[in-house]
């Protein structure tokens, strides 16, 4: 099992519960902090950061876009906050796809992915895990190579070979990550069909000659530009990408970024203020 972990935490908090576009705003304004998760509370939101150093950072960026704001810093347990959701998560049905919790009963019918959830590792409750889940029942994946940059809990990688996919590669930085999707992955494909590595988002995660038919990457919309000829060089001609984690107003900088890589927009696809692109590669 999965030893417990603290993860540093932010309590972000107005004299009054503010609109959502204001919150929303708000998550953007961190997200050079890296946060991996939101909770709300009754007069704010509960951010989760994977470091102190991250929590620190997110800190000044509040400050500065809200002097009005009370911060206050929390180390929270992961096991705490899974016992938490228990009464929160319930399964999320995308197209054929339905992401469960361990807790919830399978169904008959359509393909079921069962995760435990963690605050560092997606679920498939947040809009733009949706969203990659969506655009990739789009895709005929049947025997088509697979590369998950950021793969988090493993669930577009396991869902890409629940899908058919083969074969299928799950990259991640975070070594608690890849406990997790090792065993979110066992859970779900006891025969195998994913592979799991550790790697920066960088030259050692997709070193030159990588070459998939499509790639996944749920990222932030500013990793999107840093990466995006380094992505699209992984894919073959005509090879698909698949990416999210950006929001409405970073959609024209991230096209820019992937159309100066070589890469052109197939169709888009949006739930609230979130978008997931579909691009191929020239």
């Amino acid at each position: 099992m999965i030893r417990p972990r603290l993860y540093p935490a932010l309590d972000l908090s107005w004299p009054a519960m503010p609109a959502d576009e204001t919150v929303e705003r708000l998550l953007a304004a961190l997200d050079a902090a890296s946060p991996t998760a939101a909770e709300p509370h009754p007069h704010g939101i509960r951010v989760f950061f994977a470091t102190p150093a991250d929590r620190r950072r997110a800190a000044g960026e509040a400050r500065a876009f809200d002097p009005s704001l009370s911060i206050a810093a929390h180390d929270v347990s992961d096991e705490s906050w899974a016992e938490r959701s228990q009464t929160a998560l319930t399964p999320v049905s995308i197209g054929r796809l339905t992401i469960a919790p361990p807790w919830s009963p399978a169904v008959v019918g359509g393909i079921w992915i069962t995760i435990q959830p963690s605050m560092g590792f997606g679920t498939g409750h947040h809009q733009s895990t949706r969203l990659c889940l969506g655009v990739l029942q789009t895709l005929s994946l049947a025997g088509r190579s697979v590369i998950d940059v950021g793969t988090g809990s493993g669930v577009l990688a396991i869902a890409a070979a629940r899908l058919g996919a083969r074969p299928v590669l799950g990259l991640d930085a975070d070594a608690d990550a890849l406990a997790a999707a090792r065993e979110n992955v066992e859970r779900n494909l006891p025969e195998g069909g994913v592979t799991l590595r550790q790697a920066e988002l960088g030259r050692d995660a997709l070193p030159p000659g990588t070459a998939c038919d499509v790639l996944l990457a749920n990222l932030t919309g500013a990793t999107l530009v840093r990466l995006a000829p380094l992505l699209t060089a992984a894919v073959v001609a005509q090879g698909a990408l698949i990416v999210s984690g950006l929001q409405a107003g970073e959609r024209d900088e991230v096209l820019a970024a992937f159309a100066l890589a070589g890469a052109r927009l197939d169709r888009d696809v949006a739930e609230d203020d979130w978008l997931a692109l579909l691009l191929r590669r020239l």
